[in-house]
């Protein structure tokens, strides 16, 4: 590699790290040298500074332009392709996180779907397909739930992951938000039966 000591360190790691999050050391790589670029780079420069094949380079650069993660771009008077990333980390995290559901999740609800769906021949298909549906039902939940994550605005993500644990707390004082809920149970209590002698 033909970089600094400090980039070398990052963009080794991130190719360590890529293969845990299901792309191959290489694109993660390249992936991490065009995120630290401060200007986009041409396919021979990243052959230039990572030492990998041209051919490698190509294969990578196309499966992170289909994963969303890097954009192709043109230069005034240049006929050569340039690739950088988005400029928002948030971007950056919303592409990641979302091809991570299509790899991974989707699939997974697929076969939970279509396995619930069957007939139970047995007392035992009958237990693991009740522990199959719990299992469907939460990561359904969850992707419903990422899905709103990923519409909301990037201003707005950002304060509410800030508030953390304290959403919960938001969630515990639910009766005092709201204390008219409260005083009409009071006075279903505090109302005087109908007395017949009356």
């Amino acid at each position: 590699m033909n970089l600094p000591p400090l980039i070398q360190n990052f963009v080794i790691h991130f190719g360590e790290m890529g293969s845990r999050w299901g792309i191959n050391r290489t694109v993660g790589q390249i992936y991490a040298l065009l995120y630290l670029s401060d200007q986009p780079m041409h396919a021979d420069e990243i052959v230039e500074q990572l030492g990998f094949s041209r051919s490698n380079v190509a294969m990578s650069l196309k499966e992170l332009m289909g994963m969303n993660l890097v954009l192709r771009q043109h230069l005034p008077e240049d006929r050569k392709d340039y690739y950088a990333t988005h400029d928002d980390v948030w971007d950056i995290v919303r592409n990641l996180l979302e091809e991570r559901r299509k790899r991974e999740i989707d699939p997974t609800l697929t076969m939970l779907r279509s396995v619930i769906m069957e007939t139970p021949a047995s007392e035992t298909e009958k237990q693991a397909q009740e522990k199959m549906k719990a299992m469907h039902d939460m990561i359904e939940m969850l992707t419903d739930w990422h899905a709103e994550m990923q519409k909301m605005e990037t201003e707005k993500l950002i304060n509410l992951l800030k508030m953390g644990a304290k959403i919960y707390q938001v969630y515990l004082l639910k009766d005092k938000v709201n204390p008219f809920a409260k005083k009409k149970d009071k006075a279903v209590i505090e109302t005087p039966p109908n007395n017949p002698s009356e």
